[in-house]
């Protein structure tokens, strides 16, 4: 199957935000020890930031991409993306988290990065295992000069 256009950024945004919110909600709960109902809220908040955050970011970086001599989607341009999405989030969580937790500015961005080295981990793997079920974007498809290209 091969998702492309709107469509594609809805169901990766879904299915990337609905596994993070169980993981996320349980694991605070956990290892905070706060009562899964506040953790779980504050996933779901979270969440709801990553998916703009996630669909504006995504735009911005496929634009920059067909711009690309090479638009083949190799390890260095997957990190770069997982660290500019995650550094964002960074930047809209990180008060959010200081006060739904009721934490301090440091104990909150501890978790924050914390969940930023979680969630870099977990936008590699989804997105290589998104794009090999769903296929690659438009985007990262190579170019009819580019090695790989389809009949060359």
């Amino acid at each position: 199957m091969n998702l492309q256009g709107p469509l594609r950024k809805v169901v990766h945004a879904t299915l990337f935000e609905l596994a993070a919110v169980v993981i996320v909600g349980l694991g605070l709960s956990w290892l905070l020890g706060h009562d899964a109902t506040e953790t779980g809220a504050l996933a779901i908040a979270t969440s709801l930031i990553a998916m703009a955050w996630n669909m504006a970011f995504n735009t911005g970086f496929e634009a920059w991409e067909r711009r690309q001599a090479d638009r083949r989607r190799t390890l260095r341009r997957r990190v770069a993306h997982a660290i500019g999405f995650e550094g964002g989030m960074v930047a809209m969580t990180l008060p959010l988290i200081a006060w739904w937790l009721g934490m301090g500015w440091w104990e909150a961005l501890l978790t924050d990065l914390g969940l930023m080295a979680f969630f870099l981990v977990y936008a590699f793997a989804f997105n290589w295992v998104f794009d090999h079920v769903f296929g690659l974007p438009a985007s990262a498809l190579p170019l009819a000069t580019e090695p790989g290209a389809p009949g060359r």
